[in-house]
């Protein structure tokens, strides 16, 4: 039986292939899309409150967003492991590998918390203003209380991704997107607890939301079709190292992967805190429009991770192959596509996040530099995830470190403060580019080499 399930999924070719990641990636698209549009939402109200408190959710969703995606890169080990267990037919192993997800994310969410109750040792470095600093700290006191949810919430979202069962994502990610929208706006503009709290009425929306979205995800995955064929709260299992050293092996380079590229972006916002509110909350719109570009490509590599990871797991050579040619087909096209719109759209999207003139003009200034590199930041997203789903993290890890790091932080700040005359916050977007490039340039070679090893050996 196994070797006729092997032959019948051969024959996948790259028409079929591209249509079956599509229909993993749109859904994880959506649900990517309404998680980046609760940022999206802080800065648009925001935005029409006080540079100060734009300019403070920069800098603090910077310090959150860097700390949660090098921590959910850990548990998103997860994925991989059921992916390949799920194609290999072993079903009866994956609840056992959620529940140790679960378990490493709340060991995960200790140290992260703590760092988030105590941010002032992170941000003495960077001389920010006093009233930016205060609503930084009261901000980052807050998120505390979000970091274990959304932790947990992330290893579930990894589960479904690789078992191929994203639209659950998108329908909760969608409610909390609602939810967020009109609690932000109640508290941080119209004053429901009795005065407008400004950045930290968007922080107690953002805990209270992140929590109804695990309730909704537990609830699921118990009444679900999922619960009904996996039982993952039944015959629970206590913390196993055999276990978590698997996930830690792929988890720990996958996180750090995360954490290095997370803050080549968002903790820019540190490295020019000095050059005022308004250089700050221009990068921090153009940020944000970046990372709603990325949710393509990241939707597409985690959807050609979960079907190249079950393609590996059932020994089927050829889908494996044909559907990363198919990722890599569709970020291209996306890519180019995301960029020329980000272009042709750049007055009428900057004016929607603010109506600050001074504000406006620096993120004018920037967006071209995240329109150009749309076609090599999509390449280099798609040849990591297809890494992950051979299990290979440590390698591709080192090359972001040297990329990110090296090129884009070190780089940008070099370009931002020490060039002849000093490019300023734009030093950092052009570094950030040769950093997306260089990387694209060492992971598909790097992809190609491990794919055809794992599937030649095999």
């Amino acid at each position: 039986m196994h070797a006729s399930f092997e032959v019948e999924r051969s024959v996948l070719t790259l028409p079929m292939a591209m249509r079956r990641l599509l229909a993993l990636a749109l859904p994880i698209l959506v649900a990517q899309l309404a998680s980046i549009g609760m940022m999206l939402v802080d800065t648009v109200v925001l935005g029409h409150v006080s540079p100060e408190d734009l300019a403070a959710v920069a800098i603090g969703s910077g310090i959150v967003v860097s700390l949660v995606f090098g921590l959910v890169g850990i548990v998103q080990a997860v994925a991989p492991v059921v992916a390949h267990l799920h194609g290999a037919r072993r079903n009866g192993e994956v609840a056992g590998v959620l529940q140790q997800g679960f378990w490493l994310a709340a060991l995960l969410a200790v140290p992260g918390m703590a760092l988030l109750l105590f941010p002032q040792f992170m941000l003495a470095p960077f001389g920010l203003d006093a009233v930016v600093q205060l609503k930084v700290e009261q901000y980052l006191n807050l998120l505390a209380w979000y970091l274990p949810a959304s932790l947990f919430y992330r290893t579930f979202y990894a589960f479904c991704s690789a078992l191929g069962r994203p639209r659950v994502l998108m329908g909760i990610a969608l409610f909390g997107l609602g939810v967020h929208a009109v609690l932000a706006w109640g508290l941080a503009l119209q004053g429901w607890l009795g005065e407008p709290l400004g950045v930290v009425g968007c922080a107690l929306s953002n805990v209270v939301v992140i929590w109804l979205e695990c309730l909704c995800a537990a609830l699921w995955l118990h009444l679900g079709p999922l619960g009904a064929r996996y039982r993952p709260f039944h015959d629970w299992q206590r913390p196993a190292w055999r276990q978590w050293r698997e996930l830690l092996r792929l988890g720990l380079p996958m996180g750090l992967s995360n954490l290095i590229e997370i803050t080549a972006f968002t903790l820019v916002s540190l490295f020019v805190a000095s050059l005022g509110a308004a250089v700050v909350g221009g990068h921090r719109i153009i940020a944000n429009l970046s990372a709603l570009a990325y949710m393509l490509p990241l939707s597409l590599g985690i959807a050609t991770m979960a079907a190249v990871g079950q393609s590996l797991g059932a020994r089927a050579w050829q889908e494996a192959h044909c559907l990363t040619r198919a990722g890599l087909w569709l970020a291209t096209v996306s890519s180019v596509v995301t960029g020329l719109l980000l272009w042709l759209a750049a007055r009428p999207l900057i004016a929607a996040y603010t109506d600050d003139p001074a504000v406006q003009a620096v993120a004018l200034a920037l967006i071209a530099y995240v329109a150009v590199y749309q076609f090599v930041d999509a390449l280099q997203t798609i040849a990591g995830h297809v890494l992950r789903a051979c299990r290979v993290t440590f390698v591709p890890m080192l090359i972001q470190l040297f990329c990110f790091w090296g090129i884009a932080l070190a780089g940008g700040a070099w370009l931002c403060y020490r060039w002849t005359p000093p490019l300023g916050v734009a030093g950092f977007w052009l570094a950030a580019v040769i950093a997306l490039a260089a990387a694209a340039a060492l992971l598909l070679p790097l992809m190609s080499r491990v794919l055809n090893s794992v599937t030649a050996e095999a």
